[in-house]
């Protein structure tokens, strides 16, 4: 074989490692319907096990929380903490800082035996830890977010890293943002994340030091009264537990943040975080701010369990291979280094429109939604009619009807003072529609983040795409299905009319049909400023009873055949979709958490990346 053969032959093989390698990283990105084919039930199922564990004993929600967070600490979030002593494994639940500390496990187990009935040698324990964090949030009133899926399990446990890795109760700030910083967090992700300590007991042995040694960092009544449960002798009463926060020691908020500026946190690493130091800025604003709190929390965690994700791939070799591939791939943290302002300067521009008009949230909520369902969500519904383009504006579904252009065109030029054509017109609507559902009490996700702009409209695939108001539920089904988004992400989706207002024209045949899907009082109160003819434009709220609130009343009103619009009426008339309809009027946790998860999803459609599309400087023109 010749030189030239053997080096083709050589590059081939380099070629075909390379594709191997690129696979391997690209299928490592996680998703949030990473089992929606393979195991439809199972989010529900592990909901199931964790909601009945945490009614039995309140205390479990910060167990699972915490497991979860000492999961991913070591080796990335790969259930190593779950695996017991065996010939081959020492376990890291030997760890000091685990043993006869961290539970749950059989929370975990019980959780993977029901869903191993449904779906055996399917979801992994690692993904069961993951949702069961984010489900024992929700459960005692913290923010739920989006847990991303498709990991799988170690084979091996490192009690080792787990001494080094995890934070220690003794640990100063210093080496707290130093082990943080280690595993991609910032020290906001870590004050945040520490947030978590508003809920759940510590053991007297953690705490002893710090309310025996008269230090000027602790309140003395509060030293005295942890004192009458926690003996000053080491190995008497070591176990004896204390609750975190006085307060609501059994709820998520903010209360920790109030406890560390009055002196009051229980362990030295807690109050460390507010003594004169670099974080005592984040603790001030947190505990001013809940709703902030709330925020970067979901944020961090996501950013966590992302960074050890990363961390547990990496190769440099793997990495450059597959970077113009899995570039596609979108990230909550696109704008961490590029612009990390953009995501608080959208903010304030959303919460000020919000502000003016609170009906605005609900128009940029579904200016996303038309936006996705066209194409992808990449702008072309900001774009205007110009010389070479026709417009989305003018289709049926949104002419005279969609609206909000105006609030995304002030977020982008705020943006681009202060990051010039970094970030995209179609993050900033999706950010929009997070922060409009968050300010009027309705659900927080993560956003991912990294689409471009399109370079044209496509009216006709709106015009073919977006629902109809007198769509019946057949013809909802499909069009979502063909967006990749099932019956329960459609019914979730759909309570966004929860809030806003709907022009009379939508709903003119409905109120005037007197069929028997509509109730007869709701018709008449709503035929008064609803003409037969004429008054098209005029507006009727699509909930009566609280038409500004992001709640679960939508589903209420379809119960009792009162919903505005006949496409919302479809969704409870006897079909497929009546037993979630149910389920969404009982428990508004179940529908926020689907919502934010449907919310994902729709984003994650058709995204524009890397090479492809712009970044426009103006929202409604291409540059």
């Amino acid at each position: 074989m010749n030189t030239n053969m053997s080096l083709v032959i050589s590059r081939a093989c380099i070629v075909v490692l390379a594709v191997l390698l690129l696979s391997s990283a690209c299928q490592a990105q996680l998703s949030s319907s990473f089992y929606d084919r393979t195991c439809p039930n199972a989010l529900s199922t592990i909901r199931s096990a964790v909601r009945t564990a945490i009614a039995r004993e309140r205390r479990m929600a910060a167990s699972l929380i915490r497991l979860h967070f000492h999961d991913c600490f070591v080796q990335g979030c790969d259930a190593s903490i779950l695996l017991v002593d065996a010939p081959s494994i020492t376990s890291e639940q030997n760890a000091i800082q685990n043993k006869g500390s961290a539970r749950g496990y059989e929370v975990i187990d019980k959780a993977k035996s029901d869903v191993e009935k449904i779906c055996p040698g399917v979801v992994s324990c690692a993904d069961i830890l993951a949702v069961a964090a984010r489900d024992a949030s929700e459960y005692v009133g913290g923010p739920s977010w989006t847990a991303k899926l498709g990991r799988r399990d170690s084979t091996t446990a490192s009690m080792n890293l787990a001494s080094s890795q995890l934070p220690r109760f003794t640990a100063s700030l210093e080496s707290l943002i130093d082990l943080f910083g280690s595993k991609g967090l910032s020290a906001r992700d870590m004050v945040a994340l520490s947030g978590s300590y508003t809920i759940g007991p510590a053991q007297c042995v953690t705490f002893r030091d710090r309310i025996y040694n008269n230090a000027s960092d602790i309140d003395t009544r509060f030293a005295s009264t942890r004192r009458r449960r926690c003996p000053a002798n080491l190995g008497n009463g070591d176990g004896n537990l204390a609750a975190m926060d006085l307060v609501t020691p059994n709820s998520f908020d903010n209360n920790y943040f109030k406890n560390l500026m009055q002196k009051k946190g229980l362990l030295a690493s807690d109050q460390v975080l507010f003594s004169g130091g670099s974080t005592d800025g984040i603790v001030l604003e947190y505990n001013r701010n809940p709703s902030l709190f709330n925020y970067i929390s979901v944020s961090s965690v996501e950013k966590m369990v992302a960074t050890a994700m990363f961390r547990g791939a990496a190769m440099v070799m793997l990495l450059a291979l597959s970077f113009s591939a899995c570039q596609a791939q979108l990230s909550s943290t696109f704008y961490a280094e590029t612009c990390p302002n953009a995501l608080s300067t959208i903010r304030t521009s959303i919460r000020s429109a919000i502000a003016r008009e609170r009906r605005m949230a609900a128009s940029l909520i579904r200016l996303h939604f038309h936006d996705c369902f066209v194409q992808g969500c990449d702008a072309s519904i900001l774009l205007e009619d110009s010389a070479s383009i026709t417009s989305e504006r003018s289709v049926l579904q949104n002419l005279n009807s969609v609206r909000g252009f105006e609030v995304i065109e002030q977020a982008k030029s705020a943006v681009e003072n202060v990051c010039p054509g970094v970030v995209s017109c179609a993050d900033i609507l999706a950010v929009a529609a997070r922060d409009a559902s968050e300010y009027v009490g309705g659900p927080l996700w993560t956003v991912n983040l990294g689409r471009r702009d399109s370079t044209d409209a496509f009216p006709n695939l709106a015009a073919r795409d977006l629902p109809r108001f007198t769509d019946d539920l057949g013809t909802l089904i499909t069009l979502f299905d063909s967006k990749g988004l099932n019956e329960r992400d459609m019914v979730a989706l759909s309570g966004s009319h929860t809030i806003g207002q709907a022009r009379c024209v939508t709903f003119r045949g409905r109120i005037y049909n007197n069929e028997s899907d509509i109730d007869a009082g709701f018709a008449s109160t709503r035929r008064r400023n609803c003409p037969a003819t004429g008054g098209d434009g005029n507006l009727a709220p699509l909930d009566l009873v609280t038409p500004n609130s992001f709640d679960n009343n939508y589903f209420r009103n379809l119960l009792q055949r009162r919903g505005l619009l006949q496409s919302d009426q479809v969704l409870f008339s006897g079909g497929s979709t009546d037993s979630i309809v149910n389920e969404y009027s009982r428990n508004p946790s179940t529908f926020s958490s689907d919502f934010a998860s449907a919310m994902v999803k729709m984003g994650d459609i058709e995204p524009l990346t890397g090479p492809a599309g712009i970044i426009r400087r103006i929202c409604s023109r291409v540059n």
